[in-house]
């Protein structure tokens, strides 16, 4: 139970996707600007990297390993995670269509978003089982989220801030990005004895 905890923490903190291992950097930036969209972008993102790693981890014990067809790892997880956006998005837009309109074109783009498929491709890495395999890319997508909702914040923040115009929009953005990922890098000695 404590090694599925600390694999929790690891995933969400120490080794986040977007800090830590640079996935996802495109949405980071994109969708950041307002809380109530990275908050629904990082519920669609959270339910696609599990439910995509979910059946992607059977693909890999259940089709690719078992007939030999490990060539085709990268190309069945795109369609496994292209199934699973094209069902998110029809079900965001019929359960909130103010929120679909959000979104926009980054919901379908979650297809493309790298830290989907570098999530399934850490899982078998990895080499785990499903339930260590569940909550590695559950705990991901939600340190996904987590960063996904400080950083609009932040930004928000920064609207209202009287900002240099050599730092203003993009440049200011990735400073405190970068100060956010130092800020995780205190997560590193969790669980350290």
């Amino acid at each position: 139970m404590q090694d599925y905890i600390y694999l929790m923490l690891s995933a969400a903190l120490v080794n986040n996707v977007i800090l830590a291992r640079f996935l996802g950097l495109c949405s980071f930036m994109g969708v950041t600007t307002r809380v109530d969209t990275a908050v629904g972008m990082g519920l669609a993102t959270t339910f696609v990297i599990t439910v995509s790693s979910m059946l992607n981890w059977a693909v890999e014990a259940y089709l690719l390993k078992p007939y030999d067809l490990l060539y085709l790892r990268t190309v069945t997880f795109i369609l496994v995670i292209a199934a699973a956006v094209q069902f998110t998005e029809m079900t965001v837009r019929k359960i909130s269509p103010p929120l679909f309109q959000m979104l926009g074109i980054y919901l379908p783009l979650i297809t493309t978003n790298c830290a989907v498929l570098g999530v399934a491709l850490l899982l078998v890495e990895g080499k785990m089982g499903f339930l260590a395999s569940v909550l590695f890319a559950l705990a991901s997508s939600l340190g996904y989220s987590l960063v996904m909702v400080l950083f609009a914040g932040l930004r928000e923040r920064l609207a209202l801030a009287d900002v240099p115009p050599l730092f203003a929009g993009p440049p200011i953005g990735f400073i405190v990005a970068s100060l956010l990922a130092l800020a995780f890098m205190g997560f590193a000695g969790i669980g350290a004895h």
